[in-house]
């Protein structure tokens, strides 16, 4: 496919590799410039270049800064898959609170309009400190509990996820020739079997952003400061399950000297800044990382992800 779309947008090399590898992705970028095309003319969009750039890509969509309605945004076309379908929904539920404005958007064509933040600059640019609380912010604007919001009835049920958890880990593990310890893996289970649907009791329901690491956190524009997230991967369920990608993010700035105890410590900071119970942001993210390795385990050429997924729940389960 050639890298020169509709209106002189440049398709990234890397979102064309990626995307070149089975049939139902190259189909999807031979689809890709009508996408763009058809977006451009529903909206009347105008291209408009940041840093020298026609186009940015996360791993599964582009985006197009544009001009839309009078303002600056971004036009995001993503692959189709299930959390895609979803995302539209949970923008609309926040109402750009917390989260990136959805100014329009097109279901069937996984294409979305949004306000433009800037993509060159991420809360992995700030401190650990200053992340710490803008995280811990963020985090609080977006816990909002269900209402009658038709949008709520789509959305995935973590509790759910941890109950087929219950079933699918442990015969992963077999199948993938025990890739870890079985001590990790019944940790694991645990967390399943108390905070899935059938084992867990208690606990606040919110809309969660399943994915909200420092890289999903963009800056505003500087006339307005502040910090959004992006990219939600939206789910129903306690908020503490969000803390997770935070831990497996940005180890290298641990302290190396005792580096398990430092990642404890981050997780109590986190917790504290958005007003998160550190036990159940502590099981939640040992079940996630158990369930992270053995994807990774399945994968060619993953063995340092692997790796690092096993370090991060050990040294939680050790707590």
């Amino acid at each position: 496919m050639p890298g020169s779309g509709p209106h002189g947008v440049e398709v990234p090399a890397g979102l064309r590799a990626r995307y070149s590898t089975t049939p139902e992705r190259r189909n999807w970028l031979h689809r890709l410039p009508g996408l763009l095309e058809r977006a451009f003319d529903r909206w009347s969009l105008t291209l408009e270049p940041m840093a020298g750039r026609t186009a940015f890509s996360g791993y599964g969509a582009i985006v197009v800064p544009v001009l839309a309605f009078g303002r600056q945004a971004v036009l995001k076309v993503a692959f189709p898959h299930e959390e895609a379908a979803v995302e539209g929904h949970a923008l609309r539920l926040w109402k750009g609170r917390g989260a990136v404005e959805m100014l329009a958007d097109d279901i069937g064509d996984c294409a979305m309009l949004l306000e433009r933040l800037d993509p060159l600059h991420s809360l992995g640019n700030e401190p650990f400190d200053t992340a710490t609380a803008v995280w811990g912010a963020i985090v609080r604007e977006l816990s909002i509990v269900p209402d009658a919001r038709p949008e709520w009835a789509s959305l995935p049920s973590i509790a759910d996820r941890l109950e087929r958890w219950s079933d699918d880990l442990p015969a992963t593990w077999e199948e993938l020739g025990r890739p870890f310890g079985r001590r990790l893996l019944e940790a694991g289970l645990e967390v399943c079997q108390t905070r899935g649907a059938v084992g867990r009791r208690g606990g606040t329901d919110v809309l969660v952003h399943t994915d909200l690491h420092y890289e999903n956190i963009l800056a505003r524009p500087r006339a307005d400061g502040g910090f959004l997230a992006i990219d939600p991967q939206p789910a129903v369920g306690e908020a503490e399950f969000a803390v997770a990608p935070m831990l497996w993010n940005r180890l290298e700035g641990l302290e190396p000297s005792n580096p398990e105890a430092a990642l404890r410590i981050r997780l109590d900071a986190l917790c504290a800044a958005a007003g998160l119970d550190a036990g159940a942001a502590t099981a939640y993210a040992i079940a996630r990382e158990v369930d992270n390795a053995l994807w990774y385990a399945a994968k060619p050429h993953h063995e340092r992800e692997l790796a690092r997924s096993v370090w991060v729940a050990g040294a939680l389960a050790a707590r």
